[in-house]
């Protein structure tokens, strides 16, 4: 039987991560084990051969064939990286960009619905969003100045009391 097929990395048990980094797995007893991510394939594979001294795979099965013990290996195998703060902010962007992107496509598409016929008027529905936005923030800012000002510029039958009070109402539910 032919050797097995080593993939793109160039070592066994290490895969090709789309952002360009490596990822080191094994196989033990039908599951795959996800040993970590790491910059390098060598880095990987160092993990992997940690992993199969471990599962007390034979030689031929290690990616450094000139290791010989499970206390070389697992000393040449670096640390798996760990999840910090840093990454979970950036995941957080990232999340944050997407829904972002999510929400433009929704409007787009309720633009297409509100405007079949006219694609010159692209610019002016997200201009006419934008203004409102603005203006929105605005009016709340406002609003709450005048809430907790004891001296307020608004009369008591003011509108613009009704405007606050049903988006405090809102955000309290």
């Amino acid at each position: 039987m032919p050797p097995r097929r080593r993939g793109a990395s160039g070592f066994r048990g290490v895969r090709v991560r789309p952002s360009g980094r490596f990822t080191a797995e094994i196989r033990a007893g039908g599951f795959r084990l996800t040993l970590g991510t790491y910059n390098t394939p060598e880095l990987a594979a160092r993990a992997y051969d940690a992993a199969a001294w471990r599962f007390r795979r034979p030689g031929r099965d290690m990616n450094f064939p000139d290791v010989e013990s499970l206390e070389e290996a697992e000393f040449l195998a670096p640390p798996p990286c760990l999840v910090d703060d840093e990454d979970r902010r950036r995941h957080r962007q990232v999340q944050r960009r997407i829904a972002i992107a999510e929400r433009d496509e929704q409007l787009m598409r309720q633009w297409r619905a509100q405007f079949p016929n006219d694609v010159d008027n692209t610019d002016a529905f997200f201009a006419n969003l934008r203004a409102q936005r603005r203006s929105n923030r605005r009016h709340r800012a406002v609003a709450a100045f005048e809430l907790e000002n004891p001296n307020t510029t608004w009369t008591e039958n003011d509108p613009r009391w009704d405007d606050i009070w049903t988006e405090t109402t809102s955000d309290d539910e």
